[in-house]
């Protein structure tokens, strides 16, 4: 069976070329200097370094800018939150299967983490389980995690209910650590606002949203420009009628109500202080992740 990490760096290679990557590995290395680190002392400030980083105070009594540097007390500890139900196993806005682009984002950053030093674990399930991995280092370990998640999605799995994983972070998972989640189309509601914002309280969050297909069914090739493929729900196998996406009052209704519905989701995820970002398919990947780290680098 071929390596999914092998595939991974097959598609960075493939939808980034060497100065894309070069600069997404340096994104992860600059969002996370200084990140469990003790101050070390003062040097004066050279072109390129963070402003973040300048010691004003030192600055004013020196004369001139100086910038603060660390030492590193241990490495970074990264848990990939993921979720396993079914509605991972449905396509995502690009006709791709979303657990597909899933375990893309997930190796993607995995392997962003191994290549610093610091350990990985995951977090998964759907709404009848929760597993939990420990953090480990090694490419062997992230390919054992990528697989989980790869043969455990399906159409087959329980409903997908991502709060049950992030529940499960809350209760059982001590230290800070740096969460990245990669889910569905989150709805907003009060209980799970509160839940993230008790998150955020302990972690550093990155959250990437894999985006929903649209309403109607791409047209078949050949076929009349009205009549599209059968599309189930994901939820009970149940055929969606394709007819009312036709309808321009019922498609209007519906891109507004989705609309809404991310609205409520970025103002839920920005009231808790975590940093979102969207991907449609496996070619946004890479550069959607090197977006959602610049956001998180500026936001620090």
């Amino acid at each position: 069976m071929a390596s999914l990490l092998q595939r991974v760096k097959s598609k960075m290679a493939i939808f980034a070329h060497r100065k894309a990557r070069v600069m997404l590995d340096g994104e992860y290395g600059s969002v996370f200097r200084g990140r469990s680190l003790d101050f070390d002392d003062l040097r004066a400030y050279v072109p390129g370094d963070e402003v973040r980083d300048i010691d004003w105070k030192a600055s004013a009594r020196h004369g001139s800018p100086l910038i603060r540097r660390y030492v590193a007390v241990r490495r970074q500890t990264v848990l990939l939150v993921t979720d396993t139900g079914r509605n991972m196993a449905a396509e995502a806005l690009s006709g791709e299967v979303k657990k597909d682009i899933a375990v893309l984002s997930l190796g993607v950053l995995g392997y962003l983490a191994h290549r610093h030093g610091d350990v990985v674990g995951l977090v998964c399930g759907d709404s009848s389980a929760t597993r939990s991995f420990p953090a480990k280092s090694g490419e062997a370990h992230l390919e054992r995690l990528l697989r989980h998640v790869d043969s455990h999605t399906g159409l087959e799995a329980a409903a997908s209910r991502i709060q049950d994983q992030l529940d499960y972070v809350a209760r059982n998972i001590k230290g800070r650590h740096l969460l990245f989640v990669v889910a569905d189309e989150l709805a907003a509601d009060d209980s799970t606002g509160r839940l993230l914002r008790r998150l955020r309280a302990q972690h550093e969050i990155l959250w990437l949203t894999l985006r929903d297909a649209e309403l109607a069914p791409s047209p078949v090739a050949g076929a009349s420009p009205h009549i599209g493929g059968d599309s189930y729900s994901v939820a009970d196998s149940s055929l969606l009628a394709w007819q009312p996406a036709t309808s321009a009052a019922v498609a209007a209704a519906y891109a507004t109500a989705a609309e809404e519905r991310g609205a409520g989701r970025k103002a839920m995820l920005r009231a808790a202080g975590i940093t979102e970002g969207e991907v449609a398919g496996s070619g946004d990947v890479i550069t959607g992740l090197f977006a959602l780290l610049e956001r998180h680098r500026r936001a620090g």
